[in-house]
C-alpha cells in the first residue's frame, strides 16, 4: 500500500514548498524507496499553458506532453525521474471533468457538490498517480497557502484521504515562514501559530512543521512552536536560506527529518546514503572560474520564467568546473542604439523560448552578433527560429524573412506554422507537446555532442522550420543537424565554420540533471569556455582542460 506525505504551506506564498517536497523525494530516493511526487494546484486554469510567465513562471513539459507547474522541474531534477501528466492536478482539470460528466448525465440528476464530488475527484487523481507510478511513497504538494479559498477542497480531500488510508500511512508536513522583526531582533512564531490553527480548523493536524527563515532559530523558539502547535519537538525543523537549493536535502537529513518520516510511516530499507549528493553540493559551492553567459529573453524581469534554462546552464557549468555568471538581458534592449555594447563582455549567448513578436528583433540581433563575432550561441525553440530568420536575412539576402507567427504575409516565411496546427483555435494544450524522436545527422557538431544516433526530446511549439528553404540554407552553411525520423521536421540547426552555433526546436533544458547535464547545453558551455577575452587569461588558467565524464551517481 502506498504511503502518503502531504506538504502544505502557510504564512506566505513562495515559502519553498516545492523545493521541500523535491528534497523529501531525494531523501527517500537515496534510501532506495520507490517514490513519486505530485503537485495539486488550486487555480482554476486547466494548466499553466495559457498563463503569462509573469503570472506563473516557467511552464514545464513532461514526457507525455503535459504543460505543468515549474515545481515538476524541481521534482525531476531532485529525484532523477521522468514524471507524467498525472503528477500535476489543477482545480481547472477537476471542475472541467465534473462539469463534463454532469452535462453527459453521469450523475443521474443528482446535485453536484464540492463534498463529496470535487473531493472524491481529487482523491481519485492522487490514488491514480500512486498506482501509475508504483510508488511506495507518494509526496503530495498542495499549492497555494493555507487560508486561500480555492485551496479548501484540496485540503479537505487530503484530510479525507488520510482518514481512508489510516494515520500510519499518511503524514502531514507544514512549511511556514518565521518573520524577523529587526527593531527587537526577534523571530516571530505567531503567524505560524495562526497558520496551524487554520489547518486544524480544517481537520488537519501537522505532524511536522518546517520553519523557513533567513536567521538562526533559537531552541526556545522551536520549543514554543512545538508547544503551541502540538507537534513533537524533534518534528520542528529549521530550514534556512542556503547558497544552493541542492543543499536542502542534506539539511533536512541532518535535522533528522528522514529518520522521523521513516519511523512514523514504518518505512524499511537501507539508511539514507547522500554521500554522492554531498559531493555534488561541495562541487557546486567550491570556488570556480566564472563564465559570463547572456540569456536574451523577453521575460527576464522574472527569472523563474526561465528556471529550467538557468538550472541546465548551472549543471553544464558544474561539469566544466565553472560558475555560470548569467547576464539577464531584455531582448528589447538590443533593439536600441548601442546594443552591441551589451554583449561585448559575454562568452556565450542563449536565446530561450517564448511567444509573440515583442523583443524578436533584439533576439535576431543577438543571433547576428554571435554569428559575426564567432561567439558560441544556443537557441532553444524560439531561439532556434530567430537563428534561422537572421541567417536568411543577412546571409541569403532575404531582408523580409520572418516567421508567420510575427508577419503572416511575409514573402519569405522561413518559419511557418506546422501543418497539424493549421486551423487550431484553442490555445491550451494544442501545441506539439512532449517527447518526440530526433535523428542526429552524422558528421555534425551536434553528432559529436550527443554521441548517439537518435534521441527523444521534449517539445512545446506551433511553428517550425520551413522545408522549402532547407536546401538553400544548407548550401549557404546552415545545416539541419537533427531531423525527425521521417525527415519532415527540422529539430536542430547548426552553423558551419563557427565554434558552436546551434539551435534546437525542442526544449533541451527539460532533460538536464545536476549530475547529468544535457549534451547540447554541455557542449555549448564547453565551447564558450574556450572564448578568451582581454583580461580573462588569469580567470581561466585551465581553459584548455580535456573533456571528462561526470562520475557522480546521485
Amino acid at each position: 500500500m502506498t504511503k502518503y506525505i502531504f506538504v502544505t504551506g502557510g504564512v506566505v506564498s513562495s515559502v519553498g514548498k516545492g523545493i521541500t517536497a523535491a528534497s523529501i523525494g531525494r531523501l527517500f530516493k537515496s534510501r532506495d524507496v520507490p517514490l513519486s511526487v505530485i503537485k495539486l494546484d488550486p487555480y482554476l486554469n486547466v494548466d499553466p499553458g495559457t498563463m503569462s510567465p509573469y503570472q506563473h513562471g516557467e511552464v514545464f513539459v513532461t514526457v507525455d506532453g503535459a504543460e505543468t507547474d515549474l515545481d515538476l522541474g524541481h521534482y525531476e531534477r531532485f529525484i532523477d525521474a521522468d514524471l507524467t501528466q498525472s503528477s500535476n492536478v489543477t482545480a481547472g482539470q477537476i471542475f472541467s471533468n465534473i462539469i463534463s460528466q454532469e452535462r453527459h448525465g453521469d450523475f443521474l440528476g443528482g446535485t453536484i457538490q464540492v463534498v463529496p464530488h470535487v473531493t472524491n475527484a481529487i482523491k481519485s487523481r492522487v490514488r491514480e498517480a500512486a498506482e501509475e507510478s508504483g510508488a511506495d511513497v507518494l509526496v503530495v504538494e498542495v499549492g497555494g497557502t493555507v487560508g486561500d479559498i480555492e485551496g479548501q477542497p484540496f485540503l479537505e480531500a487530503i484530510r479525507q484521504l488520510r482518514h481512508e488510508v489510516g494515520r500510519d500511512d499518511a503524514l502531514f508536513i507544514h512549511v511556514t515562514y518565521l518573520p524577523y522583526i529587526s527593531p527587537t531582533q526577534e523571530l516571530k512564531t505567531k503567524p505560524t501559530q495562526h497558520s496551524v490553527k487554520e489547518l486544524r480548523g480544517l481537520g488537519i493536524q501537522p505532524d511536522v512543521i518546517i520553519c523557513r527563515s533567513d536567521y538562526d532559530v533559537p531552541e526556545e523558539v522551536k520549543e514554543k512552536i512545538s508547544l503551541f502547535c502540538d507537534v513533537e519537538r524533534r518534528a520542528v525543523i529549521h530550514l534556512p536560506t542556503v547558497e544552493t537549493i541542492y543543499e536542502v536535502p542534506l539539511l533536512l537529513e541532518d535535522s533528522g527529518l528522514g529518520e522521523y518520516i521513516a519511523e512514523r510511516l514504518a518505512l524499511s530499507g537501507p539508511a539514507t546514503d547522500l554521500s554522492s549528493w554531498a559531493k555534488l553540493v561541495d562541487r557546486i559551492k567550491a570556488p570556480k572560474p566564472k563564465l559570463s553567459i547572456a540569456l536574451v529573453g523577453k521575460y527576464v524581469a522574472l527569472h523563474d520564467a526561465y528556471l529550467s534554462v538557468r538550472e541546465a546552464l548551472y549543471h553544464a557549468g558544474l561539469y566544466h568546473d565553472l560558475d555560470i555568471d548569467l547576464q539577464w538581458i531584455n531582448a528589447e534592449d538590443l533593439e536600441q542604439p548601442g546594443w552591441e555594447d551589451i554583449l561585448k563582455t559575454v562568452h556565450g549567448i542563449v536565446v530561450p523560448g517564448g511567444f509573440g513578436s515583442r523583443g524578436i528583433e533584439g533576439m535576431i540581433r543577438a543571433a547576428q552578433y554571435a554569428r559575426e563575432n564567432k561567439i558560441p550561441y544556443l537557441g532553444l525553440c524560439l531561439g532556434m527560429q530567430v537563428m534561422v530568420i537572421e541567417f536568411a536575412r543577412n546571409i541569403l539576402g532575404l531582408s523580409d524573412a520572418n516567421s508567420t507567427e510575427f508577419a503572416a504575409n511575409t514573402d519569405h516565411p522561413v518559419i511557418t506554422i506546422m501543418s497539424d496546427q493549421e486551423g487550431v483555435e484553442d490555445k491550451g494544450g494544442t501545441m506539439r507537446l512532449g517527447n518526440y524522436p530526433c535523428r542526429i545527422v552524422p558528421g555534425t557538431i551536434t553528432a559529436r555532442t550527443y554521441s548517439v544516433e537518435e534521441v527523444d526530446e521534449r517539445h512545446r511549439h506551433r511553428f517550425e522550420f520551413n522545408n522549402d528553404y532547407r536546401e538553400t540554407m544548407e548550401k549557404a552553411g546552415l545545416l539541419c543537424a537533427g531531423l525527425s525520423p521521417d525527415d519532415r521536421l527540422v529539430e536542430i540547426t547548426e552553423l558551419v565554420e563557427h565554434p558552436f552555433m546551434a539551435g534546437s526546436q525542442f526544449h533541451a533544458e527539460f532533460r538536464s540533471r545536476p549530475n547529468r547535464p544535457h549534451p547540447l547545453i554541455q557542449g555549448f558551455v564547453g565551447s564558450a569556455k574556450e572564448i578568451l577575452r582581454e583580461g580573462d587569461q588569469a580567470q581561466f588558467p585551465l581553459i584548455k582542460s580535456p573533456e571528462r565524464t561526470m562520475s557522480l551517481e546521485v
